[in-house]
């Protein structure tokens, strides 16, 4: 069975949730903005109604004043009693059309700038699909060239292995067969390097572009640290690197892809190799938990920096600053391996006291498929 990895195009999803909340709050900046400006127009239209209303007020009332201290002008008083109904009446009317008209225009603007900021988004949205489908052209045209050259590559490395094979087979005769059968060793060290860095590069075209899969079977885990432990014998012993194990008692079940969950575990111990000094010891545990199985890959070397764990599972970073001992890829492909089995990864450091990784796959029923 098989799973994708679930941080399949990260970077889209975080453009565009991005985006989308920038959006949100231009929206909400521009409403409170257009509310603000259309209250205090709002506000300024009624105080100067008010005041309109307080003038005309005022001068009906010395206009009445003036009228009942004179005599015989009850007629007069009446008409104009009359009259200013009518003109109120009139101004009310007048104010009320006002208000239609400059609500309709409110209403019509908010639809022109809706519709502005629609086709100025749809272009901007239209844009960007553009530059991703020519980005998306760019990378497929480098991943198949990235394959071709791998594959030829790897031709000649092969090459270069079966050379070296041949010449360890032959009798090392003489300080000349000693010295041929050293060379040999180096290059099918170094070939098996070069074999090393062009799987990671390959695996990261593959998490970049969502398409790692793992087939995950139920199965022990207990042979993990049992094959870790003897692919790294020849090596911790040159090193005089005391390598230990430690493993609940009985088999430890989970749902896993073998192959890749010992890249995992290979990469961790390589990496504990490059930092822990001669004499040192690099010490590997399994046990259950509640929530699945743990694994720990723990070291006596010379620890991480606080500031710099997390940047560790972070593509193409370094253990320490001018360290150049690989692509700084292993941990990326690491935490890509285990997020795609539904399980996590992180470190714990102290400088000069070691660093200890640890990675949790899910219990059998819960594990991804």
């Amino acid at each position: 069975m098989s799973s994708q990895n679930k941080n399949s195009l990260p970077e889209r999803i975080e453009t565009d949730e991005s985006l989308q909340a920038e959006r949100e709050k231009t929206d909400e900046a521009l409403m409170k903005r257009t509310s603000d400006i259309q209250n205090d127009a709002d506000l300024v239209v009624d105080l100067a109604r008010k005041r309109a209303d307080s003038l005309l007020e005022g001068a009906r009332h010395k206009a009445d004043a003036t009228l009942r201290q004179a005599d015989g002008l009850t007629a007069v008083a009446a008409g104009l009693s009359v009259e200013r109904a009518s003109e109120d009446e009139a101004v009310t009317e007048e104010r009320a059309v006002a208000d239609d008209a400059l609500a309709a225009e409110r209403a019509e603007q908010k639809r022109a700038q809706a519709l502005l900021l629609k086709l100025e988004r749809e272009e901007t949205d239209e844009r960007l699909l553009t530059e991703r489908e020519q980005a998306d052209r760019a990378v497929a045209s480098r991943d198949d060239f990235l394959a071709i050259v791998s594959h030829d590559v790897r031709g000649l490395i092969s090459g270069l292995a079966l050379s070296a094979e041949y010449l360890l087979m032959m009798p090392a005769e003489g300080a000349a067969g000693e010295r041929t059968h050293l060379e040999a060793k180096r290059i099918r060290r170094f070939t098996g390097r070069m074999n090393r860095l062009i799987g990671d590069l390959l695996d990261v075209v593959s998490m970049e572009s969502g398409k790692l899969n793992v087939a995950a079977e139920p199965q022990d885990a207990t042979r993990l640290l049992t094959e870790t432990m003897e692919g790294f014998q020849l090596t911790s012993a040159a090193r005089k690197i005391l390598m230990t194990a430690e493993i609940s008692p009985g088999p430890v079940l989970a749902s896993f892809d073998h192959d890749r969950i010992l890249q995992v575990l290979t990469n961790l111990v390589g990496n504990a190799m490059k930092f822990t000094p001669v004499g040192g010891v690099i010490s590997l545990h399994l046990l259950p938990t509640r929530e699945g199985i743990q694994f720990a890959v723990r070291d006596s070397g010379c620890g991480i920096a606080a500031d710099q764990i997390e940047a560790m599972f972070e593509r193409f970073s370094q253990a320490a600053q001018g360290d150049h001992r690989g692509l700084g890829l292993g941990l990326y492909i690491a935490r890509c391996i285990i997020e795609a089995h539904g399980g996590k990864i992180w470190a714990e450091s102290e400088l000069g006291k070691g660093s200890t990784f640890y990675f949790t796959l899910p219990k059998l029923s819960e594990a991804a498929t």
